[in-house]
């Protein structure tokens, strides 16, 4: 055991965010994500039994987001014609403020092809048990000064 990781990070994970350099991204996905066939050339991290909210509160503690870019977070739009709510999305804007001084305005959205397309470059995917649609993110990593 550590002092100062959160719990839920496992051995695994902290080992794959310690792994990350600058400018990996690494994909924190709902439990009706494609983890496996979008991670055939990443690293699969399964997180069965947690939510993304609870995820992305715990590595935001230890990972920084990459200062060069403007969004260093990314969440998957909704399908056209979709009528799905998507309220967990303000949960995740609220997790981002608390650990990132840009808040909110570091975060942008992908349409969910290109989503897609940028999960199987990502250098890692979590796979949660969450339950909530369309709660799939991408993180970019930054360096620490």
């Amino acid at each position: 055991m550590l002092k100062g990781i959160p719990k839920i990070i496992s051995p695994a994970l902290l080992k794959v965010l310690s792994e990350m350099g600058h400018s990996d991204k690494i994909v924190i996905a709902d439990g009706n994500f494609p983890a496996e066939s979008m991670g055939k050339d990443s690293i699969v991290i399964r997180c069965d039994g947690h939510g993304v909210p609870e995820l992305l509160d715990a590595i935001l503690q230890v990972f920084p987001l990459d200062t060069y870019v403007d969004q260093p977070v990314t969440l998957m739009e909704v399908m056209p014609g979709d009528t799905v709510e998507t309220p967990i999305w303000e949960t995740f804007k609220e997790l981002v403020a608390k650990y990132e001084n840009r808040g909110a305005a570091c975060i942008g959205s992908l349409d969910r092809f290109s989503f897609y397309d940028e999960t199987k470059a990502a250098y890692a995917i979590i796979s949660t048990g969450e339950s909530a649609l369309y709660a799939n993110l991408i993180l970019q990593k930054g360096v620490i000064v």
